[in-house]
């Protein structure tokens, strides 16, 4: 038997009148999806433990099998493991965004525009961190290259202060989301003298690209100890994905990490890559158990872009979830297979919210006829609901008695 989860980030959303009083997950065009739906448990699951926020962190923890409660530390130690940053006791990781602020007035004044500068490129991102490392890089702070606007800095001797998530507070002033740290947000006033008139900078304000023109600190936390995959459920495990937080889960879970070439984290990310880095693991590396994770939905999402959030969702469809589907049963193999977002992001609001979402579970082996599709209304009408996400993994590794 095989497992997979496709899980695509902040894939579920809110009734949108523009489409129709339906979620772009509703809109979207999923063939493969719609036909798996009628052979599937179609369910709600609750993904972000009460009092926790919102995000891609708690999240996939949760989805992957572990309690936040007992085991987030903070998002960016994870994304240190990802990196290879080698965390003391002592030590505090701080996600640093490269943002793009307006132009206009002082710094406190300023607007958060883009909190991903408008998707940069690893490449691009490299050369503005190298920048703002040789200015502000000292005993105490560290800056690590991570991948498109998502950067790491270590605090040795640090602290766990409030930060706020720059995209949160898109379109807002700026001035009272700062750190009242005074150390962190003279860093960020003095990026944006460094990164503003760079000339890389120059040249992508010729070419109408956004400005990556500050660094913005947050999702601050200490090392984590997460505990074998392996170990917890007796499967030996793969992750595919672009994103550092991810693959720093399962570098703390012990899994596999698989870098596909041309996985970026964006909206035309390697999706064919994925799908077929999935089928070489599970059938022929001898992985049991793989995980993979789509951004682009969530990007979207950010953005505020329902048109493309449609694309996300259906490229997932015909691109991920169809290539793997076809070529495991093409092997032969029975499977298992877990579809769901982490979290909803919602064009209206931009930001995660904490609502519970739908999830599909398929079993290769059984040809049970379901009248629910996998969207959220339908979700929520299943009845089926899953109040600790934590225990979903159990779900999809707990039908052992069809072997």
């Amino acid at each position: 038997m095989k497992y997979i989860v496709i899980l695509g980030d902040g894939m579920a959303d809110e009734l949108i009148p523009m489409l129709g009083d339906k979620t772009p997950l509703m809109a979207a065009k999923t063939p493969c999806i719609d036909a798996l739906a009628k052979k599937s448990e179609i369910g709600l699951v609750h993904t972000i433990p009460k009092g926790m926020k919102p995000g891609s962190d708690t999240a996939n923890l949760s989805v992957l099998g572990y309690d936040p409660a007992k085991y987030y530390t903070g998002r960016s130690p994870l994304e240190a493991l990802s990196i290879g940053v080698d965390m003391k006791e002592t030590d505090v990781a701080l996600r640093c965004n490269i943002v793009t602020l307006s132009g206009e007035g002082s710094y406190e004044d300023k607007t958060i525009i883009d909190h991903s500068s408008g998707e940069i490129s690893t490449e691009d991102a490299a050369v503005l961190i190298e920048a703002v490392r040789k200015e502000l890089e000292n005993d105490d702070y560290r800056f690590y290259v991570g991948t498109s606007y998502r950067h790491l800095t270590i605090w040795r001797n640090g602290q766990v202060v409030p930060l706020t998530e720059p995209h949160d507070i898109l379109g807002s002033r700026i001035g009272k989301y700062l750190p009242k740290d005074d150390r962190l947000r003279d860093m960020m006033i003095r990026s944006y003298d460094i990164l503003n008139n760079h000339p890389l900078n120059i040249e992508r304000s010729k070419k109408g690209l956004n400005k990556a023109n500050s660094i913005w600190f947050w999702g601050a936390g200490t090392r984590p100890a997460l505990i074998s995959f392996e170990e917890k459920y007796n499967k030996k495990g793969a992750m595919i994905s672009a994103v550092d937080l991810l693959k720093g889960i399962a570098v703390g879970a012990g899994m596999k990490v698989i870098n596909v070439p041309g996985a970026n984290g964006t909206l035309h990310t390697n999706y064919e890559g994925k799908a077929n880095a999935a089928l070489n693991a599970l059938l022929k590396d001898g992985y049991d158990f793989v995980y993979v994770h789509v951004e682009a939905p969530d990007e979207m999402g950010h953005q505020g872009n329902i048109e493309n959030k449609i694309k996300a969702i259906e490229y997932l469809d015909d691109r991920i979830i169809r290539i793997i589907a076809e070529g495991m049963e093409k092997s032969g193999k029975d499977f298992r297979m877990l579809i769901l977002p982490d979290h909803p992001t919602p064009i209206s609001r931009r930001t995660h919210t904490a609502d519970p979402v739908p999830f599909l579970l398929y079993d290769s082996r059984t040809d049970k006829i379901n009248r629910f599709s996998f969207n959220e209304l339908d979700a929520i009408c299943s009845g089926n609901e899953v109040l600790k996400g934590h225990t979903l993994m159990d779900k999809l590794f707990g039908n052992d008695e069809l072997e």
